[in-house]
């Protein structure tokens, strides 16, 4: 049988996707009115997708509290968190849901057929039949929800939206584009926060998040999506009898409405917290937006693309230069949102003085009106637009499979047009297209008409105040102690009662029998054959060549790793710092801004990074400076003739440059730290107690940060030094003596690539051999580091080997145990956490940590019953063999071809074998539940090192300062 026949569905069309090698149809389920979009090719990664339009009236954050909570138990799948046991059990590829500004979406992926089935089956029975309307208790975990422990507590709101939201308003660019989301759609979905303002959540009642569910949740109103090898006519019958069939077309009015011209440039001013001890100096953020009209025109579309890069994003761009040069803002950035009916442009200055604003506004117009006038750099717009096709062509989207990004980005034009969901994927004649554009005046053109004449726009400035945020919540408890002083005594009771209920209900497991409602695979599913390593070793010129043999469609794939790991700590943040310099300054022969173009013209993208490996053998760190080129085959001589330039002939005289540089830097990695604490302080945990976690901060956390950042402040005086420090550390990598080559591709083009790297490995000195790591003094410091963050990142670390135990696969069984039970029902579920996970290594590294975490001690406190947890473990087989397959589902992840010689070339650094993964492999299929029960003297052990480091919100660190030996603000 053939789509065609199916009488259940009408076609409304049928179409080749040339440009990436498959079929595609746009279907209607005639009963149901539901929309189905399918690309068909033989990709074993299958995806599927429910979505729905979902615009939000208002800043409750409902769309995004129920897409949590449909995820909560369903009438086949009744169990409390189906969501977490197909994590737990399942294959899949990738498993989330993710709420946008006026849509919703569910999707899944795996390569096994029968786990796609299953998880297709949960993901459309929780958004057509959730538990949300026989579980208030769902809503308030989920959503929101006042807390009180008994009569005498303080009232308090808790709640995973409410405090995952907390942090996103902790983060000033967070605030940024939601301001300006506000002021640029004053009138339709676009100017509320679908995520939920904090401010706003506690005002959604149960009977508007239910009404809203009854309302968008209907197949009308939704977008199902299809893609990969599969039977299509299977998955659509299935579809129908199980789901779509039960449904009669009705109308809904989720209609995604323009804003209306409104012919003003907006002013909007607002504040943001810092620390209560930092200089608001130097801390204000200056915006400039414009609506850029409709998504629907595909050329506009990836236009935009183009002139982000152009004016903005590239080394040297116009706008970016001039602002830089007239000293407004350190860190220049711009955003183009295509993601949205009407697209939006932002130009933004980071790091810069409120009292600067109308000159940022003077400097971006005089500038585009310049460039108008005098024209683009031609070889910019060519370098923008080959980058794009670049990455297309490649379709390697890192952790991510390509049918999962494919399918959300036909959503950019589906979900305003039912008729034309693949505009944007057939785009290599709008690349072509873009390319006969360059010097016709074409670009020059879509400045003037929507970043010049049109004034639909807004500025938004976010001005620092120390302290706010310290502020507003005292504010807050004074509001939540005022609401409490008005109840009546039977109020306080029942909300008592209530607390003790909604945590009673969390604890309950959910029983056996719906447990076992969750589809599951077995063990005889896996296969018990570990991936293999491809690492064959050729000499080339007395420099070991590592060669992966994988199909990379016409790709070369190249790493230079110099190692460095006798070098001093100075000598490696030296390095690091340089990295961020290499490729961004100028040569010999090319100005930065024209290296930039000739990179991107001619690669796919030339990287630099230092990093620190750890070696199974010995436990020793391996530190090394990496060169990683990409780029297509006929291009590879053009392309390390530019690496070369840049490794052999970067002149470092331009100091106001290298400024710039810095300042950029010190902004990016002060935000990092911030979005991504729990990282940072785990990080920083470890370099208490090994030499890979001493060596990782240095180089890219929490002391790195500070290194950078010292150098900001104290340019003028350091910057000389600072240089000649670079140009020491780099001319003493480069060199024959310090080379390993990874290169990943086929036979055919390794053959003829060897010659060509060759001859540039030549141009290196000889140079020293790399001795041995310098002793370095490891010192528990018990950090925590204050910020404005109205939430936490805890972080506990230990080492495993320090006490005699070894590594065994049974360690990844129980980070699926730990972070999808004991520490998700813990510090999730109960403690209001965003996230937590666990995290053990080959090295005898373990780490627990928290993402936007409302508690502190009371976290630390979870980490410390683990022992306990693990000692006590006690599940039945099926259970067991659950957390088997959920283990695998990182284990067996299909790599692109790049990913797969990294995995390749990683396991010959660190001496890692197949015999030893395949042992791993054997151990994890056939593991018990006793066997996990052994490792709790383990894990009481590492506890017991007591290793604490904390990033957070800094009136709870001062409360609970006992836990730690130094406080320090970010």
């Amino acid at each position: 049988m053939q789509i065609k026949d199916l009488t259940t569905y009408r076609i409304l069309e049928d179409i080749e996707l040339k440009d990436i090698n498959s079929r595609g149809y746009i279907l209607e389920h005639v009963k149901s009115g539901a929309r189905i979009s399918i690309i068909s090719n033989d990709d074993i990664n299958k995806v599927f997708y429910i979505g729905f339009k979902t615009p939000p009236k208002d800043e409750t954050g409902v769309p995004h509290i129920i897409e949590h909570t449909v995820l909560c138990g369903s009438k086949k799948f009744p169990v409390k968190d189906p969501f977490v046991e197909l994590v737990k059990g399942s294959l899949n590829t990738f498993l989330n849901a993710m709420t946008y500004p006026e849509k919703t979406v569910y999707p899944i992926a795996s390569c096994n057929d029968k786990d796609f089935q299953n998880l297709m089956d949960v993901y459309l029975d929780a958004v057509f039949n959730p538990n949300i309307y026989k579980y208030k208790e769902i809503f308030k975990q989920e959503g929101w929800h006042y807390e009180l422990e008994d009569k005498d507590s303080p009232l308090k709101i808790n709640g995973v939206v409410y405090n995952e939201m907390k942090g996103a308003y902790s983060s000033a660019e967070e605030i940024l584009q939601e301001e300006i989301s506000k002021a640029l759609f004053p009138d339709n979905a676009y100017g509320k926060d679908s995520g939920g303002n904090p401010e706003h959540i506690p005002e959604l009642t149960y009977d508007a998040y239910l009404d809203f569910h009854r309302k968008y949740y209907h197949p009308v109103n939704s977008y199902i999506y299809l893609y990969g090898n599969m039977d299509i006519v299977e998955k659509l019958e299935w579809l129908d009898k199980e789901y779509l069939n039960k449904y009669d077309k009705i109308e809904v009015d989720s209609e995604i409405k323009k804003q209306p011209e409104f012919n003003t440039i907006k002013d909007v001013v607002k504040e943001y917290s810092i620390a209560s001890d930092e200089d608001t100096k130097d801390k204000a953020y200056l915006s400039y937006s414009k609506i850029i009209e409709d998504v629907l025109d595909t050329k506009l579309y990836h236009a935009f693309d183009v002139l982000d890069y152009c004016l903005i994003s590239a080394p040297g761009a116009p706008v970016k230069k001039a602002l830089i040069d007239a000293k407004i803002g350190k860190d220049i950035s711009s955003s183009y949102d295509d993601g949205i009916l009407q697209p939006t442009f932002t130009i933004c200055a980071k790091n810069a003085n409120v009292e600067d604003k109308d000159r940022f506004i003077q400097v971006i117009d005089d500038t585009l009106r310049r460039v108008v006038k005098e024209g683009i750099n031609k070889e910019s717009i060519l370098a923008s637009i080959n980058s794009s096709e670049f990455r297309f062509r490649e379709a390697d989207f890192g952790q991510y499979p390509k049918g999962l990004l494919y399918g959300l980005q036909i959503l950019d034009s589906w979900l305003y047009d039912d008729t034309k969901p693949f505009l944007h994927l057939e785009c290599l004649d709008t690349y072509k297209f873009l390319k006969e554009q360059i010097g016709t005046g074409y670009f020059e053109n879509l400045i003037e008409k929507y970043l010049l004449s049109k004034k639909n726009g807004a500025v938004v400035t976010l001005k620092p105040v120390a302290g706010l945020n310290s502020k507003l919540e005292k504010e807050q408890e004074e509001k939540l102690a005022k609401i409490k002083s008005q109840m009546t005594e039977q109020e306080i009771e029942d909300l008592v009662k209530e607390t003790k209920h909604l945590k009673e209900y969390q604890e309950e497991p959910s029983p056996k029998e719906e447990l076992e409602k969750i589809p599951m695979l077995k063990r005889s599913d896996i296969s018990p054959d570990a991936l293999p390593f491809k690492n064959e070793k050729v000499m080339l010129d007395d420099v070991p060549v590592i060669y992966h043999d994988y199909e990379t469609n016409g790709i070369d794939y190249i790493d230079f790793m110099f190692e460095t790991t006798d070098y001093t700590s100075e000598e490696l943040q030296s390095l690091a710092l340089l990295k961020t310099l290499l490729s961004y300054v100028d040569t010999d022969k090319y100005k930065y801004s024209d290296l930039s173009n000739q990179i991107s013209i001619y690669t796919g993208g030339i990287n630099f990074s230092v990093s620190s490996i750890t070696k199974l053998k010995d436990n020793e760190p391996l530190i090394y400076l990496n060169v990683r080129i990409r780029a297509l085959h006929e291009n590879i001589d053009k392309g390390l003739d530019l690496l070369w330039n840049v490794l052999l002939n970067t002149d470092f005289s331009d100091k106001s440059r290298i400024k710039e540089l810095i300042a950029q830097t010190a902004s990016r990695l002060k935000n990092s730290l911030s979005s991504s604490g729990n990282v940072a302080a785990a990080l920083r945990g470890l370099s208490y107690i090994s030499k890979h976690g001493y060596y990782s901060d240095l180089l890219v956390g929490i002391e790195f940060y500070r290194f950078v950042s010292d150098i900001d402040k104290n340019f003028d005086e350091k910057i000389d030094s600072v240089i000649a420090n670079i140009k020491k550390v780099l001319e003493k990598a480069i060199a024959v003596n310090r080379l390993t080559i990874s290169y990943t591709g086929n036979k055919e083009l390794f053959a003829e690539t060897k010659d060509i790297i060759s001859s540039y490995v030549k141009k290196c000195p000889k140079g020293t051999k790399p001795g041995k790591v310098l002793p370095i003094d490891l010192k528990q410091k018990n950090e925590a580091f204050m910020d404005a963050s109205q939430i936490h990142y805890v972080a506990r670390v230990g080492n495993f080997k320090k006490h005699g135990f070894e590594y065994t696969g049974l360690l990844r069984i129980l980070k699926v145990i730990l972070s999808y039970d004991y520490l998700w029902i813990n510090v999730r579920v109960k403690g209001g956490a965003y996230g937590c996970s666990s995290s053990f290594q080959k090295t005898g590294e373990v780490m627990f940590t928290s993402y936007r975490d409302p508690n502190l001690s009371a976290t630390n406190d979870i980490y410390e019953k683990i022992p306990e947890y693990v000692r006590n473990f006690d599940v039945n087989d099926r259970d067991m063999t659950k957390y088997v397959i959920g283990t695998f589902n990182a284990l067996d992840a299909p790599l692109y071809p790049e990913a797969s010689g990294i995995r390749s070339f990683i396991a010959y650094l660190v001496g890692e074998t197949y015999e030893r993964i395949q042992k791993e492999r054997d151990v994890i299929l056939n593991a018990t539940q006793e066997d996990i029960r052994n490792l709790a003297d383990m894990f009481e052990a590492v506890l017991k090192e007591n290793n604490i480091c904390v990033i957070g919100n800094e009136v709870t660190i001062k409360k609970e300062k006992e836990l730690f030996k130094n406080i320090d603000t970010l």
